[in-house]
């Protein structure tokens, strides 16, 4: 079994033109990002193996990064997009679902003016067609997202569901309340699994570890470690810290787990939610 995985990471190509959140005023990852800027950072890590993430709400896309994947052996998974609000979403999915290390779709739900999206009953043919094909789901979401994804996943308890970014809680405010509180419900309440990625982007710039601890700490005391992921979120990450010391910091919050918790965290987890290839 692959030891160590990156369960959550991006490729781009700007001229593509389908990134429309990717301006010139974001900066440091404004240019493209593929394979070979990735490698190194993994190799130093001991990272075997990685998830690859949409950025970009087409199809078009998700079939870049497939095609992509299929030329990259670190990549062991990709989560894609379609347009699951399209009548035809199921055979959408079906479509996509043929293609090989296809492990999951994201909506991206925290760009959408409806908080209860998810909810909607006219969706429920297209989430019934992710079950089918043994896709998972990326929950994009953020705070005000979280009660009604404790509902969306009591109505599909046969949908693996996994939090992106730990639900992007307001590190740079110091607000661990109410998002503790509802992700803690979720993870009593709920199989739903959770990324530990994406949480230094939240914090304020450069901020020292001990801000981003007690979120750390709270997800691993409410999800434990079998149903916990370490991801890069990179490159966005880069805008606020680099691979290198985002992986050491999260060892150094987890210095005291048991080794066999760090395992899952670090690979096992990922590899189990997606079924990956190992």
């Amino acid at each position: 079994m692959l030891k160590r995985i990156d369960a959550h990471q991006h490729f781009w190509r700007l001229a593509r033109g389908d990134y429309g959140w990717l301006t010139p005023a974001i900066g440091a990852i404004h240019r493209d990002f593929l394979p070979p800027d990735l490698a190194p950072l993994l190799l130093a890590a001991g990272v075997e193996a990685t998830v690859l993430v949409q950025a970009a709400p087409t199809e078009a896309e998700t079939e870049f990064l497939i095609d992509l994947a299929g030329e990259t052996p670190f990549v062991a998974g990709v989560v894609g997009w379609i347009d699951f609000d399209a009548p035809d979403a199921p055979h959408r999915i079906a479509r996509l679902a043929e293609r090989p290390k296809l492990v999951g779709l994201r909506p991206m739900i925290q760009d959408l003016p409806d908080h209860a999206w998810m909810l909607r009953k006219s969706l429920t043919p297209a989430f019934g067609a992710m079950i089918a094909h043994g896709l998972a789901l990326d929950a994009l979401v953020r705070p005000r997202h979280l009660p009604a994804l404790l509902e969306f996943a009591a109505r599909h308890p046969d949908l693996p569901i996994v939090i992106d970014h730990g639900a992007k809680p307001d590190i740079a405010a110091g607000a661990l309340e109410p998002w503790a509180s509802d992700i803690r419900l979720i993870a009593r309440d709920t199989e739903v699994y959770c990324k530990l990625s994406g949480l230094v982007t939240e914090a304020r710039p450069g901020a020292p570890l001990s801000e981003v601890a007690p979120y750390i700490e709270t997800l691993l005391d409410a999800f434990g470690a079998e149903r916990l992921m370490w991801g890069s979120d990179w490159p966005v990450l880069n805008l606020n810290g680099d691979y290198a010391s985002w992986f050491e910091q999260v060892r150094a919050v987890l210095g005291g787990t048991p080794g066999d918790h760090l395992d899952w965290i670090l690979g096992r987890t990922a590899a189990s939610f997606y079924s990956l290839e190992t």
